[in-house]
């Protein structure tokens, strides 16, 4: 750890790596708390079908990525973040020290200030694995839930849709990764090193958002989740859904898929998915895809539809899937 806790920078702890455990402030008496794992072979590969090697970098990047979105989707900012490494033997140290690196990059770069990077622990085992926790602080007296939806909502996305899991379509390919053009490098790298818009999440509770909640699994599954939550129907607008299914042609003419499947069933970009009042002052980079609507009951429950209909399967990602 000697060579690797110096790497992880973020914001000052009050204490932190040195003792048996760190010291991190919480200004109101209560704090949010989330934790993720990476698993190879799960959650990452080091060696793509399509030839394409993942760096340490990317998965530390990815790994601080999907902590952070989920306190943002709770209208909190990031105050600190511990990370438990399990490595195989044979795992060269240059590879856990760009893990640290990508790590601390996110953490700066996607603009979480307030984070500090307080420690963590590393072990041996016959996977490679990363594990993150991260605590933030409310930006409003209360959290976001993704149960608050409302009849008469509107719903609202904020980042991309579709772009992480065209560029897992094309790393999963037998396109060698030296034939990509430009604008299929661009969706890899969506899917390797994900932007969720934090500054996005803290700006919905105070406009009032009722619902809100991470875009990690797809829009439809985990639309599903807060209709669920929220005893709501949500009726998603695919014709709001144009210009992202632009964004992805490059990837859907190469592989011959349908684009809207990115959309609707592709997670891992993180942005947010959340309802509001009206869509008038809506916060900066919220865009309105749908709305809520009274649950028609039934033996399946609240439902998510499309464009008024019953979708057909629950699209989205599944980690008990197959």
């Amino acid at each position: 750890m000697a060579r690797i806790l110096p790497r992880l920078k973020g914001a000052p702890a009050l204490l932190g790596p040195g003792d048996d455990a760190a010291l991190i402030s919480a200004p109101d008496g209560k704090f949010v708390i989330t934790v993720d794992t990476l698993v190879e072979n799960q959650d990452f590969r080091l060696r793509w079908p399509s030839g394409f090697e993942s760096s340490g970098f990317d998965v530390g990047w990815k790994s601080a990525a999907q902590n952070l979105s989920d306190v943002n989707a709770m209208g909190a900012f990031a105050t600190s973040a511990v990370i438990s490494l399990t490595l195989p033997h044979e795992t060269p140290a240059s590879w856990v020290e760009d893990l640290a690196d990508g790590f601390s990059a996110a953490v700066r770069d996607l603009g979480a200030s307030h984070c500090a990077i307080a420690g963590g622990d590393l072990g041996r085992g016959s996977e490679l694995s990363i594990t993150a926790a991260v605590t933030g602080s409310l930006a409003t007296e209360k959290p976001v839930l993704r149960s608050g939806a409302r009849l008469g909502d509107v719903v609202a996305v904020t980042g991309v849709l579709g772009v992480a899991a065209a560029g897992l379509s094309l790393l999963e390919s037998q396109v060698s990764h030296l034939e990509w053009t430009e604008a299929e490098r661009v969706l890899v790298f969506g899917q390797r090193c994900p932007a969720p818009p934090l500054a996005a999440g803290p700006e919905a509770a105070r406009a009032g958002a009722t619902a809100m909640m991470d875009i990690s699994d797809g829009l439809i599954k985990d639309g599903r989740r807060m209709a669920i939550a929220s005893g709501v129907d949500i009726d998603f607008n695919t014709q709001t859904m144009v210009k992202d299914l632009h964004r992805l042609a490059p990837a859907s003419e190469r592989l011959k898929r349908n684009p809207m499947d990115w959309v609707l069933g592709g997670g891992e970009d993180h942005g947010l998915l959340a309802t509001f009042p009206s869509a008038e002052n809506l916060p900066k980079g919220f865009r309105v895809v749908g709305t809520v609507k009274k649950s028609a009951g039934g033996i399946n429950g609240p439902l998510v539809l499309l464009d008024g209909k019953q979708t057909q399967s629950p699209q989205g990602f599944d980690h008990f899937d197959g």
